[in-house]
């Protein structure tokens, strides 16, 4: 035979078999929390069941797990190629080398454009100017409350507490122990939804993670002990997290409730009750906001075997931003999303307060240690409203073990 027809024959023998070796299928492994309810189980079942060689295993974690479980896994081999993380301890795993560097991937992206994030999302996904994840959305906290109840207290329903000292005096007109209602619900919970839920008032109080022992935090944490003891609030505050503190808002089991635009579709199916948003009370009139910057950021594992189908997974969930609001009420963390009316005026109400607050919304860190300063934080909530020392010394101890982190 010519050797020329030999060459050409297995050169297109070569080209055929190509695309069936490229159709070969991978399989690649999510971790989130996310459930049915929420978008990274529904995206990533969409992904798997695109035609294009690539089969998604997903898994739901457990929010305090997250960290522990994936530093374990990554320890042993044993980690999954994408997890969901939560945005203030993305710097652990990125200065460790655990998650893998993506800037070069995404400057190649036609999906992912990294100026369309917001400043603070972006900020938590990079680390020593690279780039090291993808934010999956973004939150923040604000104050629900209970219409009807204000309007029953002789409190007017269009004019909701915007100060610290008109919150306690609202909590206090409408705490009604025989009908078995608190004045106010937030998450004092020894985790990371503790401080996300504290930092705001440190904040605004002119104290931050890295001064937690300023006179203003050391009084926004008496205002919190002040709360726990006249039982305006519920004594398992200390125990259960913002979802659980929700709930007892929806059932008319609180008149107030700190939380987030997460919880929007779940109130529109469960509170019976006229209610809306308001910002997050300040120390005193005119002083600065705060509030705290929430959700997850998407990462690949460093250890990945399969990084550019990874890559392709990520620009799918990002591809499918403008869908956050509207079907799971979480707010994308990019400025390019214009959010339309869902329709629902309270909803849509909300979103306009939720958008607001989310301008004075402050990252926690980043910082590669930020498990152990949160784990200060949080320990000098739980020391003070259970009574164990005074909001001075505990927010001292604090500082002192956040000194030491920060060197």
């Amino acid at each position: 035979m010519d050797k020329r027809l030999f060459g050409a024959l297995l050169l297109g023998a070569t080209m055929l078999a190509g695309p069936a070796f490229a159709q070969e299928n991978v399989t690649i492994t999510v971790w989130s929390l996310d459930d049915e309810n929420q978008p990274a189980l529904n995206l990533a079942r969409e992904f798997s069941e695109m035609d294009n060689g690539i089969t998604v295993e997903y898994r739901q974690i457990q929010f305090d797990d997250v960290v522990s479980e994936s530093m374990r896994a990554f320890a042993t081999g044993q980690a999954p190629d994408i997890i969901a993380v939560d945005n203030p301890e993305h710097a652990l795993f990125a200065s460790r080398g655990a998650f893998l560097d993506i800037t070069d991937m995404v400057a190649q992206s036609e999906v992912i454009d990294p100026d369309n994030y917001y400043p603070g999302p972006l900020n938590s996904v990079t680390w020593d100017g690279r780039l090291y994840g993808v934010p999956k959305a973004t939150n923040t906290i604000a104050l629900y409350y209970n219409k009807d109840m204000f309007e029953a207290k002789g409190l007017d329903p269009n004019d909701p507490p915007e100060t610290w000292d008109e919150l306690v005096d609202a909590a206090r007109t409408l705490n009604d122990p025989a009908a078995n209602v608190y004045g106010l619900a937030f998450s004092a919970k020894a985790n990371e939804e503790g401080t996300f839920q504290f930092l705001p008032w440190a904040q605004m109080a002119g104290g931050g993670y890295d001064n937690i022992n300023t006179e203003g935090a050391v009084e926004a944490l008496e205002i919190w002990k002040t709360i726990i003891d006249e039982k305006l609030a519920s004594p398992d505050t200390l125990t259960r997290g913002q979802w659980d503190s929700t709930g007892t808002f929806n059932s008319g089991n609180a008149a107030m409730v700190i939380s987030g635009p997460w919880e929007l579709n779940r109130m529109l199916e469960e509170a019976k009750f006229d209610w809306g948003v308001a910002l997050l009370p300040v120390p005193e009139e005119g002083a600065p906001r705060s509030s705290a910057m929430g959700d997850f950021n998407w990462a690949i594992f460093s250890t990945s075997e399969h990084p550019e189908e990874a890559f392709q997974a990520l620009e799918y969930f990002a591809s499918q931003d403008h869908r956050l609001f509207p079907e799971w009420g979480q707010l994308p963390a990019r400025s390019d999303i214009e959010l339309p009316e869902t329709g629902e005026p309270l909803k849509d109400a909300a979103l306009k307060v939720f958008l607001e607050q989310l301008q004075y919304a402050q990252p926690r860190g980043p910082h590669p240690e930020w498990p152990k300063i949160s784990k200060a934080i949080q320990d000098a909530i739980q020391a003070t409203l259970t009574g164990q020392m005074s909001a001075q010394d505990a927010l001292d101890n604090a500082q002192a073990t956040i000194d030491g982190i920060l060197g």
